[in-house]
């Protein structure tokens, strides 16, 4: 074969590739603000890196790749969701030590497992997202008293919406289980309430996190 054959082979094999490849990217699961009165607590969150920039790759047997980017998502999710519910949100460094922040509780979300299903596999005209959230919670010495896995469940119709599109909307109504289930079970899950210190020496280091927005069960005809 020549060399401009050979270049055109390749060119047709990475053409195929591509369009055997579909990109799904969630920007923000636009979470509204729950009616929940906030704990009196100082909490700081520490995010995992692969946390704030998850993505899924998935090869469907006989059928294409998909690629879902949940990218800061889940990170704008739960920074809107724990400001909500706690008096105070500190977003803490990977390497803090939770005895020297002054804190009431460190929280740590992460993700254990996340999986899809597209109509070829379901045989139905739905897409559906299945993510496992973990949340773990340290005292202010740094003692782990909680580990709370959290299973959260988003289905969305092609005949609403596109392809990509209703993945993408599984995977942001998915989010949005997972922030109900949070508001409605944590407490009773992890005790956290418990852990509310009457210290008004702590000092306050960290960044502030966002204190708006979380969740309400929507359908897929929800904007």
């Amino acid at each position: 074969m020549s060399a401009w054959g050979k270049t055109f082979f390749v060119t047709l094999l990475i053409a195929a590739v591509s369009a055997c490849s579909t990109q799904v990217s969630v920007q923000d699961p636009h979470i509204p603000d729950p009616l929940i009165a906030a704990m009196p607590l100082s909490i700081g969150v520490r995010y995992p890196q692969s946390f704030d920039h998850f993505v899924h790759e998935e090869q469907v047997i006989g059928k294409e790749k998909w690629s879902i980017d949940l990218g800061a998502s889940n990170k704008m999710l739960f920074n809107k969701l724990f400001g909500a519910m706690f008096a105070e949100v500190r977003i803490v460094d990977d390497a803090a030590d939770p005895a020297t922040l002054g804190l009431d509780a460190l929280i740590e979300p992460s993700i254990d497992a996340f999986e899809f299903s597209v109509p070829e596999q379901s045989q139905t005209d739905s897409f559906a997202v299945w993510i496992r959230y973990r949340i773990k919670i340290f005292d202010r010495l740094g003692t782990q008293i909680a580990n709370w896995p959290i299973s959260a469940y988003g289905k969305s119709q092609t005949k609403t919406f596109g392809g990509d599109e209703a993945l993408r909307r599984a995977a942001v109504l998915a989010m949005r289980d997972a922030a109900a289930l949070i508001i409605m079970q944590m407490d009773k899950s992890t005790g956290i309430s418990t852990l509310v210190s009457n210290d008004d020496t702590r000092p306050v280091t960290g960044e502030p996190a966002a204190r708006q927005t979380a969740v309400e069960e929507q359908g897929d005809d929800a904007p």
